[in-house]
């Protein structure tokens, strides 16, 4: 997928953007996944059998998160762990990103392509993903419930129209949508 960047990508932003240089053309920084394990309150287990999914998912040790405050009304206590987090940069990022587009996201249940309004503004892009046996990685026998996970796709992009043509060139299916007369 780098190769394929740097080979096609980049000569065609720079075509269609009129950059004059290189360094001009928006970039792929990093990739951040996150699952919630709410049921981590009741049966601690949980944790690990989601960092296990998680580290198979993205070939990364997953980062323990921790409850910064108590809710009652959650009955949440503070220090307890509620979530699982990777952080993908370099060649790392590039394979994940390549097994997302390629093999995960054609393998969701009626797919007709991710929205194109999750942009932040800032050239970052925000994709939920409802269970995580869209990936091969994760063994079906040792799962014992669907977990729904966040990927943030932070781009170098200034404006969420260059990073949307930048996730285009890369393969990422966009929804078509359609004008209304």
């Amino acid at each position: 997928m780098l190769e394929a960047y740097s080979k096609v990508v980049i000569p065609e932003m720079m075509k269609v953007h009129g950059y004059k240089n290189v360094m001009q053309v928006p970039r792929l920084k990093k990739i951040v996944i996150n699952i919630g394990v709410s049921e981590a309150r009741e049966n601690i287990k949980v944790i690990d059998l989601a960092s296990d999914e998680l580290g198979a998912i993205t070939g990364q040790k997953p980062q323990v998160r921790r409850a910064k405050k108590s809710i009652s009304n959650f009955k949440l206590r503070q220090g307890l762990p509620i979530g699982l987090r990777v952080t993908l940069r370099g060649s790392m990022m590039y394979e994940f990103f390549d097994r997302l587009v390629n093999i995960a996201l054609p393998r969701v249940r009626d797919f007709k392509g991710v929205d194109p309004k999750a942009f932040d503004g800032h050239g970052n892009y925000n994709m939920g993903l409802t269970e995580q046996y869209i990936f091969t990685e994760v063994n079906l026998e040792k799962s014992d419930k669907t977990r729904g996970m966040n990927i943030t796709i932070v781009t170098s992009a200034r404006t969420d129209a260059e990073a949307k043509s930048l996730l285009e060139m890369m393969g990422i299916p966009f929804k078509k949508t359609e004008k209304k007369p």
